[in-house]
C-alpha cells in the first residue's frame, strides 16, 4: 500500500498535495491531509450540492459554515442548534459511539456561546429478532441516556426506526439545541497576530486516532480492526468544560473558540485560521497527554473528547488558565496566531510540519459526481388491486400497533432524563417536544423526522415529506416552524445510483424548505453507510425548531374529554405504497409513496397554528406512519378515552384506515367550535370534516355504515405499549 493510501487519500489527491507544497509531505503532514481531506471533514462529495440549500431568512443569524446554526426568536434571544452523525463508531462500540456523539454535538452548541437546553436523537437499527441488533440498540440507548443525563441536559424528543437495511450500519444522529443572547454569539474565527492559542479540557490520548478517515469508508471486516478509532467519553468532564467555557464566552479577550471533534487539533486549528485568513503555530510538546511517547502526528489527529481550543488576546492568558484551574480542568498555551497563513507544527523550537492553511483546509477537490437513476426503482411498481383485502381489520390493526416502528418507544425514552432543568412542558411520546425559554413567555418546539422507506422508493418525494412531516409535528404543538438542520445519511457516493438518491434528496429538501420558509442553517453529511452485505436506505434526517410565542398555548396529541368532536384535516387518497401497513401485513416495500404538496401543507399548518393559539383546538396529532387509524389510537392512549368514527368514502376500507396520505391531522375540539374550525380550514383552501366524537372506552370505526374496527382502548394500548419491553427485557 502506498503512503497516501494508508491515510485514505487517492493518487490524484496525493499529486495535488505535492504540487501545492512543491515537495513531498512528511508523515505528520500527510496524516493531517488524510484526515482533513477525508469525506467526513472536507465534504468533497457533497459540498457542491449543499450550495443548493435555502440558507437565508429574516430570522437567520448564522447559517452553515460555523459550528452550529442560529436563528432569532425575538426578545434579543437566539436558538442555536445542529444535528450530526456518529454512525460508524456506534456500529463498533455502541455505548461509547453514541455517548461521544452526544458529547460532540453539545460542544458544537456551547462553542457558539449558547447554553444547551435540550437534546434529541434519531436512531435506526436492524430488526430486533437478531441478537446483534438488540445489543447495538441497547448499547446506543444507554450511551445516549448516560451521557445526556450526566451532563444534565434533557433528552426531549427523537425517533427510533427498525429495518433490515440498518443491520450492519446502525444510524445514530444526535441533535442539540441551546439558547443565547443574540449579540453574544461566538464565531470560530482566529484573528490577531501574536494572540495565544490555548488547549483546554481533557488530556490528549490515542483514542479516536483516525476517526475521520474511519467514517469515510464502508464498514467491512477490516474496519473491525479500527476500534481505536472509537472515542471514549467522560460526561462529567464535559459538564465542567461547558460551565468553564460559558463563564468565559462573553469576555472581550476571548477572540475565538472551536471544539475539537473529527480530526482533533488539526481540524480545529486549521478551520479557525482559514476563517480568519491567518496562520497558526502549534507546539505539540505543550499539549498535555495522558499516554507516553505520543508522536506529533498522534497528538495532531487524536480525537480525544471534551477538548476545546481558545484564541485569546496576548497578555490575558492567565485569566483563561485561572478559570479552568477553578473548574479543575487542564489548560495550556500551545501556540500563537501568525501572519504567514501556514499551519506550523513544532516540538519545542523544531519545526516538524508546515503546510498552507488554505491547501490543508480547503484544498480537497469538490466533486460533482456522475449519477444514474437506480435500476431498482423500475422494479417497485405496485398495482393496489393486487393487494388482497384483509378480512379482519381489527387483527390487522393489532399487528400494525405491535410492529417495531409503530409500537411505543417508552422503553427508549424512559432511560433519558427529559425533565432535568424542569423546562420541558410537552414530553416525549407526542409529535414534538416543547421546552420553555427561561425568563420569557416563549417556548420552542423540537422534532426530528425522516421516513427512509419513502426515500428508498422515491428520494425526491421522500425528502420533501421529511421536511413537511417535521413541520406538521411542530405545528401540532401550536408552534411555528422556523428553521431546520439536517443529517444526510447515505451509502457510498462513488456509486452513481447512490449519488442520484443524494442529489434528489437535496432537491426535495430545498423545495420544501423554501415553500415552508424553514431555511437550512446547519447540518452534517454521513456517507459510506454500507457493508459487504447491505447498504442503508437514503436517510436525510430533518431536525426542526419551531417557536411558540405563548408557552401556555402548547398543544398535545391526546384526547382530553368525553363528548369532544373529532375532526379529520386533509384528504385521504388511494395511496398505500411504502406504508407500514403494506410492510407489516403484506411483507412488501413497493409502490408510489404518498404525494407531498408543500404549498397545501403550508396553508394547513398556518391555519392549525392560528386555531390552536386561539384556543379552539384541544388536541392535534399529525397522521403519519400507520395512517389515520394508528393516529386515532395514539390520541386515545394517554388518557384512555375512546372514539367513535363514522365516515363515508369511495376508498377500500383498509386503504382508508392505513393510507399514509400527507398533510393530514386528527383534531379534537368542543362541539360548539367544530363549524368554525371547518370553515377556517376551508378559507385556507384545506379540506376538513367532522368524523366522530370521543366517548366511552372503545375505538370504533364505521365506514359506509359497516363497523370495521371495534376494540377496547385498554387492549390496544397494552399490545402497543408492551411490545418493545417484551422483546428487550
Amino acid at each position: 500500500m502506498n503512503r497516501y493510501e494508508k491515510v485514505g487519500l487517492t493518487k490524484e489527491e496525493y499529486k495535488r498535495i505535492v504540487e501545492g507544497l512543491n515537495r513531498e509531505p512528511n508523515d505528520l503532514e500527510l496524516s493531517m491531509f488524510g484526515v482533513l481531506w477525508s469525506e467526513h471533514c472536507s465534504y468533497k462529495n457533497s459540498r457542491a450540492l449543499l450550495k443548493l440549500f435555502n440558507t437565508k431568512g429574516e430570522r437567520v443569524l448564522q447559517g452553515p459554515g460555523e459550528n452550529a446554526g442560529a436563528v432569532d426568536i425575538g426578545d434579543g434571544l437566539a436558538v442555536v442548534f445542529k444535528i450530526e452523525s456518529h454512525n460508524h463508531p456506534s456500529a463498533l462500540e455502541p455505548y461509547q459511539g453514541a455517548a461521544t456523539g452526544v458529547g460532540g454535538i453539545l460542544r458544537d452548541i456551547f462553542t457558539m456561546g449558547a447554553r444547551p437546553i435540550a437534546n434529541l436523537n434519531s436512531i435506526r437499527f436492524g430488526h430486533l429478532n437478531d441478537e446483534r441488533n438488540k445489543r447495538l440498540f441497547r448499547g446506543v440507548v444507554k450511551g445516549i441516556g448516560d451521557y445526556g443525563n450526566s451532563v444534565g441536559i434533557p433528552t426531549v424528543a427523537g425517533e427510533t426506526v427498525f429495518d433490515d437495511c440498518y443491520s450492519d450500519n446502525p444510524l445514530v444522529n444526535a441533535m442539540s439545541v441551546g439558547i443565547i443572547k443574540k449579540d453574544k454569539l461566538k464565531r470560530a474565527i482566529a484573528q490577531g497576530v501574536g494572540n495565544s492559542v490555548i488547549l483546554v479540557g481533557h488530556t490528549t490520548g490515542r483514542d479516536g486516532i483516525g476517526g475521520a478517515s474511519f467514517a469515510s469508508c464502508n464498514l467491512t471486516e477490516e474496519s473491525e480492526a479500527m476500534r481505536s478509532a472509537v472515542q471514549v467519553g467522560d460526561p462529567f468532564m464535559e459538564k465542567l468544560l461547558l460551565e468553564a467555557c460559558l463563564e468565559l464566552m462573553d469576555k472581550e479577550y476571548v477572540v475565538a473558540v472551536q471544539d475539537l471533534g473529527a480530526a482533533g487539533l488539526t481540524s480545529s486549528s486549521c478551520e479557525m485560521a482559514l476563517r480568519g485568513g491567518c496562520g497558526i503555530k502549534i507546539d505539540v510538546s505543550k499539549v498535555v497527554t495522558r499516554e507516553e511517547n505520543m508522536l506529533p502526528e498522534e497528538i495532531m489527529i487524536s480525537e480525544s473528547q471534551e477538548r476545546m481550543l481558545f484564541v485569546v488576546k496576548k497578555g490575558y492568558e492567565e485569566e483563561i488558565l485561572k478559570v479552568f484551574k477553578k473548574w479543575n480542568l487542564n489548560a495550556s498555551v500551545i501556540g500563537e496566531i501568525i501572519d504567514d497563513k501556514n499551519l506550523t507544527v513544532t516540538v519545542g523550537d523544531e519545526v516538524v510540519g508546515c503546510v498552507p492553511v488554505e491547501l490543508l483546509g480547503d484544498g480537497a477537490k469538490a466533486n460533482l459526481r456522475p449519477y444514474r437513476r437506480p435500476r431498482y426503482l423500475d422494479e417497485l411498481y405496485l398495482d393496489i388491486n393486487t393487494i388482497e383485502e384483509v378480512e379482519d381489520l381489527n387483527e390487522a390493526l393489532i399487528k400494525v400497533l405491535k410492529s417495531e416502528n409503530i409500537a411505543s418507544k417508552e422503553w427508549v425514552y424512559r432511560q433519558y432524563d427529559h425533565m432535568v432543568r424542569t423546562n420541558t412542558i410537552v414530553k416525549p411520546g407526542g409529535d414534538a417536544a416543547v421546552v420553555v425559554v427561561e425568563g420569557t413567555d416563549k417556548a420552542i418546539s423540537l422534532t426530528v423526522d425522516c421516513n427512509s422507506r419513502y426515500c428508498y422508493l422515491d428520494p425526491y418525494e421522500g425528502a420533501k415529506i421529511a421536511v413537511c412531516e417535521a413541520a406538521r409535528n411542530i405545528a401540532a404543538t401550536g408552534a411555528r416552524p422556523i428553521a431546520i438542520t439536517d443529517c444526510l445519511n447515505f451509502a457510498n457516493p462513488e456509486d452513481e445510483e447512490v449519488y442520484y438518491t443524494f442529489r434528489q434528496a437535496i432537491l426535495g429538501i430545498t423545495e420544501a424548505s423554501r415553500v415552508l420558509n424553514t431555511p437550512v442553517v446547519s447540518g452534517n453529511v454521513s456517507f459510506y453507510n454500507e457493508s459487504n452485505k447491505t447498504r442503508i436506505y437514503p436517510t436525510p434526517t430533518i431536525g426542526m425548531v419551531g417557536l411558540l410565542e405563548n408557552k401556555n398555548n402548547a398543544c398535545t396529541i391526546d384526547f382530553k374529554e368525553l363528548g369532544d368532536t373529532v375532526i379529520l384535516v386533509g384528504e385521504t387518497l388511494n395511496e398505500i405504497g411504502g406504508s407500514e401497513y403494506l410492510k407489516t401485513i403484506h411483507g412488501k416495500v413497493l409502490g408510489n409513496v404518498p404525494k407531498c404538496f408543500p404549498e397545501v401543507e403550508k396553508n394547513t399548518i398556518e391555519c392549525l397554528i392560528n386555531l390552536i393559539n386561539r384556543g379552539l383546538v384541544k388536541s392535534a396529532h399529525d397522521i403519519s406512519e400507520g395512517g389515520m387509524i394508528v393516529a386515532l389510537c395514539e390520541c386515545a392512549f394517554k388518557n384512555e378515552i375512546g372514539v367513535e368514527v363514522d365516515i363515508n368514502t369511495d376508498l377500500r376500507e383498509d386503504i382508508f384506515l392505513f393510507s399514509e396520505s400527507q398533510g393530514r391531522f386528527i383534531l379534537s375540539a368542543k362541539k360548539e367550535y367544530a363549524d368554525e374550525i371547518i370553515t377556517e380550514f376551508k378559507r385556507y383552501g384545506v379540506f376538513a370534516q367532522v368524523i366522530g366524537e370521543t366517548k366511552d372506552k372503545n375505538i370504533e370505526v364505521n365506514i359506509n355504515g359497516r363497523k370495521v374496527i371495534d376494540k377496547s382502548v385498554l387492549d390496544l394500548k397494552r399490545v402497543w405499549k408492551e411490545e418493545l419491553p417484551c422483546i428487550m427485557d
